[in-house]
């Protein structure tokens, strides 16, 4: 059973950093593409970051620049390092496989940026 547990939200002010982090179980990240999503209120989910299994990335416009996503095979472990985080960052964060699997999503991680 594939279980994705994502963590490192929080409440933070424009301009600063976070790193989220999604702990993988069921699945191999190395041998999947894997992805991260959020989804504002009152907005559909959207891709943020992708990895795919041979290291290429892709990023949504919007975070270009500012945020990177990363794994650490050992730890089965995807991560998102957002920096110069804004106020339309604000959202609950998600990480999955690409495409993403129906039945992987987790309780995501809470990330608001307000001054």
């Amino acid at each position: 059973q594939v279980q994705l547990v994502e963590s490192g939200g929080g409440l933070v002010q424009p301009g600063d950093s976070l790193r989220l982090s999604c702990e993988a179980s069921g699945i191999i990240i190395r041998l999947r593409a894997m992805g991260w999503y959020r989804q504002a209120p009152g907005k559909q989910r959207e891709m943020v970051a992708t990895r795919a299994s041979g290291g290429s990335t892709n990023y949504a416009d919007s975070v270009k620049g500012r945020f990177t996503i990363s794994r650490d095979n050992a730890k089965n472990t995807v991560y998102l390092q957002m920096n110069n985080l804004k106020p339309e960052d604000t959202a609950v964060y998600y990480c999955n496989t690409v495409p993403p699997g129906g039945s992987y999503w987790g309780q995501g991680t809470q990330v608001t940026v307000s001054s």
